[in-house]
């Protein structure tokens, strides 16, 4: 395993242990057997640190997405299901940052120069819904925008239930879960 992969594994575990706010980079590099120096060869900063956390040791869920393959409706429970596992994973890593005022304005900041944050996969998934739509596999009329939001917006609440209620260790919601979130929204969405 490479040093970078050691770092990215080693900042996921002490971001979801202290909270991004909680984690310093120096604690990753111990934690991953290097020195600090070693973990700024591979990221510029903490906040990059983070999002390579979040892309690549987090669930990916926007980018199952493929317009014109499977159905619109298993695309949106993959998704959602994808979503649901995300939310609840990243909810300990994040909550120490909306705490604290100061520090959320400069991560705000950071993310935004990254061209990243909260709104990238509410953005991501009205695309892949339009691209649907030029493709006549969602209905012409249909709001994207607000279907991916409100799509978004209930995975990350059921993750925050599921984070709150079950243990660490508990599996994540099944597929059905995902399901769930998706039905009632397809009456609006599809032709």
């Amino acid at each position: 395993m490479s040093a970078r992969e050691r770092i990215l594994d080693a900042a996921a575990d002490v971001m979801r242990e202290r909270g991004v706010a909680g984690a310093t980079t120096k604690e990753i590099a111990k934690a991953a057997g290097y020195s600090e120096a070693l973990l700024y060869k591979h990221f510029r900063d903490k906040e990059q640190l983070m999002l390579a956390v979040l892309k690549e040791r987090m669930p990916a869920f926007t980018a199952k997405a493929v317009a014109g393959e499977a159905t619109v409706e298993a695309n949106l429970v993959g998704v959602a299901h994808g979503g649901l596992a995300f939310y609840r994973r990243a909810f300990p890593m994040m909550a120490s940052m909306a705490a604290q005022p100061q520090l959320m304005a400069a991560s705000r900041e950071a993310l935004r120069k990254y061209g990243a944050g909260p709104r990238e996969p509410v953005r991501a998934l009205a695309r892949y819904l339009d691209a649907e739509r030029d493709l006549g596999r969602v209905a012409a009329g249909a709001d994207t925008a607000a279907v991916a939001a409100l799509l978004m917006g209930g995975c990350f609440q059921q993750g925050f239930l599921h984070y709150y209620a079950a243990p660490p260790d508990a599996p994540e919601l099944p597929e059905s879960a995902a399901a769930d979130l998706v039905r009632p929204l397809l009456p609006a969405l599809l032709p």
